[in-house]
Order: structure tokens, then C-alpha cells, then sequence
């Protein structure tokens, strides 16, 4: 029997008391007693490592065991690598990887001679090192899960690594994440599925069978979908293959399943990854090929959750029905479903064989469907267990090789704990019973018919609704159906009902009801249908309700009897306007010489309208010899306009005979049309004086464009005084402007309409207005003429009034 002396290279103490235990001693011997057993413990791990990649040596060469073990051993030291390294890797079933001396930056930045040799054992030392003892800790990995965390474990300090997952290709293409680390459970659940999109990195990762490094996170984002809440959560991150069995190595009982695993590892370190980072995430990846291989990578559960007495009974359903079970995440939220049995024709729908859904997610074989409300259905249906049915959808399938839409329900039925989920598939005449009940909604209408032999009516629920009838009452018999009109209606109803019986002759009659004491237009169209002997067995009708059409005609014929009434009084209204603006409003037919100079008038009434409007013009000679030009305009059209024009005009001309300066007329006149209650109007107006002793023109203006000036083959605009539109304040300001006329000038008043056009500024009009006096300027008679058809174009939509005052060439 050995003491504790040959347990332990160390002597236990003497105690301080021959009765007393020595606790430290013993506590350092139950410490190395249990180091003890955790090195025997990893020993028998890695030796369990050890015969398995053992095993794969002798089936590939033929070897002993001894000499399977001393060609892996050779293996490690020639590649700089752990024996335990060496295993997981012949276990991967992968090419050896070239050496860690190779794959570090400096052999690259220097030539192979020039690489100090201390420095490159110290790079493989480290490497070997990390790489080593990760190989020890996935000994005792027995889960993907698992796996995630001690490579985020080992990575943190070597990369920089925040985060780690695991993909695992689905046989449809898409992804399945089996494991995490460093991601919290909500971000795990959001990416758990990944479905075969374009654009997402490990998936193109495992079709190239090439790392994918992203080290720019703003190009990545143009090109890839980016995992993370936000993104920028991990500026740079790397996916890398992990590696999977090599056929051509002829490794016997190996399945060949390469590159189904896709590790990712993310940083919160923006930036290029160094190549000695990426070396050593490489060496990483086929260090995991071979523990992977110890545990099923492939997502999803045995198909034996399922009893085989339930799949029999869907193989013998006829119809389109799946068994799913729910599929929850740590939190208790459904991520998705699997099919645990399937009817034979659920191919049709799905398009796979049933025998193939089984086992698989409801997600990745109904993409189109796995989105809402289907799926809020689904789980209503499984929380509450009161049924659930779609809406109808189209869809399309083959049918004897032809693709033909097809329409469909799903219905969704809790068998706890499950939910039976059937495809109801509406034939052509179903469809075409709804669409004829949405003729009739939308139509407004309802068909009916009658047997003459069997004296069965049958309405359609829409004519019921029409009637106003309840359907309990039964419909009404053809020979009663004028009863059912107005009194005045009936007569019209009846004798084509006689004459359809008589001689089958079809009808089409309105008639009116009242229906709730509402009156209602209805019409009905009616056809006999004969045997074969031409005698009337049967009648086919239609009812269609009216009344909205009927009432837009009625309010239509209302309408225009109002608008022809209103264009009658118009008209009268222009008519009396025209005949008292003409007796107000005298124009001269020929130029007036007034105080030595020679006036020229137009009027040119407005083209579109049937108003008249209240421009107007005054050109008199004064007492004293001088003369007066006045041009105006009264807002708006009409009798009122034209009152107050005449108004305006002969009280100015009086103010001033009677001695009134323009400013001072101005303002009475703004003072009038301030308390004329019954008016209400604004207005423009220019007054002008010419002296012909100083040969001076003085001039007021009230909201008015100024007058034009032609001299020596030049136009330019008198400058404005003061003056505001008439009407508008009860404190206004007017001013006079003085303006020497020369012989040969030409000076021009005129009213608005000449220059304002709609949809233009009135620069632009007095600009046209320049243009056109300097192109058309003549001394011949008539010349408003010609000057008026350059100005003016198109439907006048105001009046055109304008004085030309031209000073003769000599004194």
C-alpha cells in the first residue's frame, strides 16, 4: 500500500502537533490529485482524437497502427503543428495546409533570406501555440453552440474578435445559424434563417469556396447584407469555408459533403485584416473541419418525431394537407415550422413530393407564403385553436404539364400540439359564382327567372334587395310584378309582360317602386325561352336599379334649364349694358383737334364674356383753351360697372371745368366711391391737362400704367407720381408730374387690357407695347388700327380703351 509520499514529488510536512492533521499538506496533495485527473482526463480525449485519426490513416494507406501513429507524428513536426492539431485535421479530411512560416507576413515583406530565423520560430511558436491550444479545448466541444463560444474564446485575443457564428448550408440553398457567441438572442432569432438571397456573404462564401474579408464597411454595405444592429456594430469582419471532406483523397466511409459550415468572425477593430490575421483565421477553419465532423452540422430534427401511424394517415389523404410543429426560440417566439408529415398531393402546391417536406422548415419550402397575415394566422390558430382561412390567392401550378393559375385558401386547425395546414383549391365554378355575385354588386342588378310549367320563381338575393322585399315572402310571380309599381307605371309593365307570354316577344321597360318611402327607377329586360315545340316554358329576366341614373339625368336637365336661363339674362344684361355704354360713351369717327393737337380714340370691347366692361376715355377742351384727356377703368363687368363709370366720367370732367386741380379731383373721386354704398367699386383712372400756351402736359394717376412717349424715333414711359387705386383708402396720396411736349411728339394713354395678357407679368406687355408704337408709328390717318393688331392677339378677355395724342411737326 502506497502512502502519500509516492502519490505526490513532494514530502508532507512534519506537523506542528503529533495529533494534529497538516492541512496545507493535505490540501496541496487533493490539488495534485486533481490536476492529476484532468490531465488523465484530457489524455484519454486526445487519445480517443488519436485512434480515430489513426483509423483514417490505416484506411488510406494500409498501414499498422504503430505506423499510422508515427506518420501523423512525422506529419506534425514537418508542418510545425501539434500531434493533437494534426488529428483534427486528418479527421477534416483535408489537404495539409502549407506552413505557418509561409503564411506570415514577413514572407512576403522579405526575401527568404533575409527572414532571421529566430524571428520566424518565434512567429511559428506563437502560431503553433494558439493553434495548439485551441486543438486541446475542442476535445471537450460536444455541440456547435458550443464550438462558437471557444473560438470566440481563443480569437478574442489573437484577432480581435467580438463575435462569432456558424452557418450550416441547407440542402435548398439557403443558410441555418447552429451556432453563436458574442450576438445577443434576439439578433441570433432575427438571423437564424437566411434564406438563398443574393447578397449575403456567407453565402457567397460557401458558393466560392473562398474567404470573404470586408474590411470597408461602406463599399460592403453597396454589395452585401450586413449582420448587425446597426451594421457598423463590427466595421470589419471575415467569412471563411470550413473545409469538408476531400473525395479525391479515397477516405474510406466518408460521406462527401464539402463546404457546408461557414464560419464568421466579426470585429469591433475597423480596418484591413494583416495577413498574419488572416493566416491564422484559416489555420482556425481547418482545425474545425475535423471536430465538426463529430457531431451532424445539418440543420433541422429526426424525421421520427413524427409517429409513423400519423405519416400513413396523410399518405392516404387525398388534398393538400402538412402537419407542422412550431418551432420556438429561447424566448417562446415561433421562428418557424417544421413539416412532420405531408399528403402525397401537397406536390402540387409546394412542388416537392411529400415524402420530401417531411422533416424540413416551413419557411424554406413555402417562401411565398411564410409572411403575413398567413403567418399571424397561423399562430392565432395555434394560441387560440379557433381555425383560420386565408383569403383567396392566386397561384400557379402544372397541371398534365401545363402551367395553369389556379386560385386557393389555406386553412389552418389546431391538433395540440401541432396545426393541420390544407390547401382548398376553388374550382371554375366557384369562381365563377363570385364573379357573378360581383356583377351584380357592382352592377346595381339582379337576375330572376320564371317557370311557366312548374309555376317555381326564382330570384337572385340582389333582386330581393332591389324590391325591397324579404326573402322569407318569396319572390313575386311574372303576371303580379306591374302590382309592384307605381300606379301610373303599372299599365306600361303589364302589357309587355302579356305580350311576352303571347308571342315571346322581350322587353325592356323602366318603371318606379317605392321602397321605404323612397322612390326608386328600375328597370327590367326580359326573354321567353320556348321548347322545342315553341311553346314558352320558361322566362329569363334582369333587374337593374336606376335611380342614381336617373337622378343625375333629372339634375342635369335641372341644370342646364338653369344655365340657359342665366345665359338669357346675361345676355339681356349685355345687351342694355352695351346700348347705355354706347349712349354714354360716344366715339368720334374721325381725329378731333383739340387746344392744337390731334386726338385719335379706340374702344375695342372684350371678345370672350358676355359682359361689358367699364373702361373709359374723356378728351375735351377746357374754358380756357387748355385740354383734358381722362382714361379709366372700373373693376369688374356689368350694369354696375357701367353705372359707375358714368358716374367717374362726368364728375371728373366736371371738377375740373369747374377748377379743381387733377390731385384734388382724384381725391373727391376716391371720396366718392368710398361712400357709394351701392357699388362698392374700385378703379384706375389717368387725368391729364395740356396747356397749349407752355405746351406743357400735367398729369395724375390713380393705380394707372403711365402713359408712352414716342420722340425722334424713341419710346420710353412717363415716370409715375404718386397715386393709389381709387376706392381702396380713405387716406390717399396723388401727386402731378409735369411733361414738356415738343413738335412731332406722340404720347399715348390706354387701359389696362392692352397690355396684360393671362399668365404674364405687365412688363412684358408694356414692353410689347413699345415695339409695336415705334414698328407701326405713322402720320397717316387710321394708324390705331394697324398698331392695335400688333398689340393684340387672340379672345380678348378685357376691354381696350386708347387715346393718341399726337403734336404736330410744326407750331
Amino acid at each position: 500500500m502506497c502512502d502519500a509520499r509516492h502519490v505526490t514529488s513532494e514530502p508532507a510536512t512534519p506537523a506542528e502537533s503529533p495529533t494534529a492533521p497538516d492541512t496545507v499538506a493535505l490540501a496541496k496533495i487533493v490539488a495534485r490529485q486533481r490536476a492529476e485527473m484532468d490531465r488523465l482526463r484530457d489524455l484519454a480525449a486526445m487519445s480517443a482524437v488519436l485512434e480515430r485519426a489513426k483509423g483514417v490513416v490505416m484506411a488510406e494507406t494500409g498501414c499498422s497502427p504503430n505506423a499510422a501513429e508515427e506518420q501523423l507524428r512525422k506529419r506534425a513536426e514537418s508542418e510545425h503543428r501539434t500531434l493533437l492539431e494534426e488529428c483534427w485535421i486528418t479527421l477534416g479530411g483535408l489537404a495539409p495546409a502549407p506552413s505557418a512560416a509561409a503564411a506570415e507576413p514577413h514572407a512576403e515583406a522579405f526575401p527568404e533570406s533575409a527572414v532571421p530565423p529566430s524571428r520566424a520560430s518565434a512567429v511559428v511558436d506563437d502560431a503553433s501555440g494558439a493553434l495548439a491550444a485551441l486543438g486541446r479545448d475542442l476535445v471537450h466541444v460536444s455541440t456547435p453552440q458550443e464550438l462558437a463560444g471557444c473560438l470566440l474564446e481563443h480569437l478574442a485575443p489573437e484577432v480581435e474578435a467580438d463575435a462569432v457564428m456558424l452557418y450550416a448550408l441547407l440542402p435548398a440553398g439557403g443558410l441555418d445559424l447552429i451556432g453563436h457567441a458574442g450576438i445577443d438572442e434576439r439578433l441570433a432569432a432575427q438571423w437564424q434563417h437566411v434564406p438563398p438571397l443574393s447578397g449575403v456573404a456567407a453565402l457567397d462564401t460557401l458558393r466560392a469556396g473562398e474567404p470573404r474579408w470586408l474590411e470597408d464597411l461602406e463599399a460592403d454595405r453597396k454589395r452585401y447584407l450586413l449582420i448587425g444592429d446597426p451594421p457598423s456594430r463590427w466595421p470589419s469582419r471575415a467569412w471563411l469555408p470550413v473545409p469538408g471532406p476531400d473525395p479525391s483523397a479515397g477516405r474510406a466511409g466518408r460521406a462527401a459533403r464539402p463546404g457546408d459550415v461557414c464560419l464568421g468572425v466579426m470585429r469591433a477593430r475597423g480596418g484591413p485584416l494583416s495577413e498574419s490575421v488572416r493566416a491564422h483565421l484559416r489555420a482556425v477553419a481547418l482545425l474545425c473541419a475535423g471536430r465538426l465532423r463529430a457531431f451532424d452540422t445539418r440543420p433541422g430534427v429526426a424525421r421520427e418525431d413524427a409517429p409513423d401511424v400519423v405519416r400513413a394517415v396523410f399518405d392516404a389523404l387525398p388534398g393538400a394537407t402538412i402537419l407542422l410543429t412550431p418551432l420556438r426560440t429561447t424566448s417562446g417566439d415561433i421562428s418557424d415550422y417544421r413539416i412532420d408529415a405531408a399528403t402525397a398531393h401537397a406536390a402540387d402546391v409546394i412542388g416537392r413530393p411529400g415524402s420530401e417536406l417531411v422533416g424540413r422548415g416551413f419557411r424554406e419550402c413555402c417562401p411565398a407564403l411564410a409572411g403575413e397575415p398567413l403567418w399571424q394566422g397561423l399562430e392565432r390558430a395555434l394560441a387560440t385553436g379557433e381555425p383560420y382561412e386565408s383569403e383567396q390567392f392566386a397561384h400557379q401550378e402544372l397541371v398534365d404539364g401545363v402551367a395553369e393559375l389556379c386560385t386557393y385558401s389555406v386553412r389552418a386547425a389546431r391538433l395540440e400540439p401541432n396545426l393541420v395546414v390544407t390547401w382548398l383549391r376553388h374550382g371554375s365554378s366557384d369562381r365563377q359564382e363570385q364573379r357573378l355575385a360581383d356583377v351584380q354588386r357592382l352592377g346595381n342588378l339582379g337576375w330572376a327567372s320564371w317557370n311557366l310549367l312548374t309555376h317555381e320563381v326564382t330570384w337572385s338575393s340582389q333582386v330581393f334587395t332591389l324590391f325591397g322585399r324579404d326573402p322569407a315572402d318569396g319572390p313575386v310571380p311574372l303576371t303580379r310584378l306591374p302590382e309592384a309599381t307605381l300606379p301610373e307605371d303599372g299599365p306600361v309593365l303589364a302589357h309587355a309582360v302579356a305580350e311576352l307570354l303571347r308571342a315571346g316577344r322581350p322587353f325592356d321597360v323602366p318603371f318606379r317602386i317605392r321602397v321605404a318611402g323612397r322612390l326608386r327607377h328600375l328597370r327590367a329586360v326580359a326573354e321567353a325561352v320556348p321548347d322545342s315545340h315553341g311553346t314558352i316554358v320558361e322566362v329569363h329576366g334582369v333587374v337593374q336599379d336606376l335611380t342614381a341614373q336617373r337622378s343625375a339625368e333629372l339634375a342635369l336637365v335641372e341644370s342646364e334649364r338653369a344655365i340657359l336661363t342665366q345665359h338669357d339674362v346675361l345676355r339681356a344684361e349685355r345687351t342694355l349694358a352695351g346700348r347705355l355704354q354706347h349712349a354714354l360713351l360716344p366715339l368720334p369717327t374721325r381725329p378731333v383737334p383739340l387746344a392744337g393737337l390731334r386726338v385719335e380714340v379706340a374702344y375695342l370691347p372684350a371678345q370672350s364674356g358676355i359682359h361689358v366692361g367699364g373702361d373709359w376715355f374723356s378728351a375735351i377742351e377746357l374754358p380756357d383753351g387748355d385740354a383734358l384727356f381722362v382714361v379709366g377703368d372700373v373693376a369688374g363687368h356689368g350694369i354696375d360697372a357701367v353705372a359707375t363709370m358714368a358716374l367717374l366720367r362726368f364728375t371728373a370732367k366736371g371738377m375740373v371745368i369747374t377748377g379743381s386741380s387733377l390731385t384734388g379731383a382724384l381725391a373727391r373721386l376716391n371720396t366718392l366711391l368710398l361712400h357709394s354704398r351701392d357699388t362698392h367699386a374700385t378703379a384706375t383712372m389717368v387725368l391729364a391737362r395740356y396747356s397749349p400756351a407752355e405746351h406743357v402736359l400735367v398729369w395724375a394717376q390713380a393705380g394707372h400704367p403711365p402713359p408712352l412717349l414716342l420722340r425722334d424715333g424713341q419710346v420710353r414711359y412717363l415716370d409715375r407720381p404718386g397715386g393709389m387705386l381709387l376706392g381702396a383708402s380713405t387716406e390717399p396720396v396723388f401727386e402731378e408730374a409735369r411733361c414738356r411736349l415738343e413738335p412731332g411728339d406722340r404720347v399715348i394713354l390706354y387701359t389696362d387690357g392692352l397690355v396684360e395678357r393671362p399668365g404674364e407679368g405687365i412688363d412684358k406687355g408694356l414692353k410689347r407695347l413699345a415695339e409695336a408704337v415705334l414698328s407701326h408709328h405713322t402720320d397717316d390717318l387710321g394708324s390705331l388700327a394697324p398698331l392695335l393688331a400688333g398689340v393684340l392677339e387672340g379672345d380678348r378677355r378685357d376691354d381696350v380703351c386708347i387715346l393718341d395724342i399726337r403734336v404736330p411737326d410744326t407750331p
